[in-house]
């Protein structure tokens, strides 16, 4: 495999360019109900269900250090309401939380995130 660096990019029908750093060194969609699974990801190699609501995604290559960022959703058939957190930040994985409105954890059928930072 090559390496391509770049400082700016520019995807084939975009106008405008963006910064390398500001693209997501991984981000994932995935079922939290049952047996928990990925449905689409990238840089994400494995998903761990710790229990109710309680999952820790594993990254394809390291974080350079676990003072990253990211964003996150979850949603389900439920009418409650659901909070996807982005829990606890290690350099090979994220550990997140589900808890429904009144925050008990519970698992979601939708959850999505994506990580910010430098890969090592």
């Amino acid at each position: 495999m090559s390496t391509l660096t770049v400082t700016n990019i520019k995807a084939t029908g975009e106008t405008a360019s963006r910064a390398v750093s500001g693209v997501a060194a991984a981000w994932a969609f995935a079922d939290g109900t049952g047996a928990a699974s990925i449905s689409d990801s990238q840089g994400i190699s494995g998903l761990v269900d710790n229990g109710t609501g309680d999952y820790t995604f594993s990254f394809s290559n390291s974080m350079s250090n676990a003072t990253y960022g990211g964003g996150s959703a979850a949603a389900s058939s439920e009418a409650n309401g659901q909070n996807f957190q982005l829990h606890i930040f290690a350099t090979g994985s994220i550990r997140t939380r589900a808890e429904n409105a009144s925050g008990t954890l519970t698992d979601c059928s939708r959850l999505v995130f994506n990580i910010h930072g430098d890969l090592a």
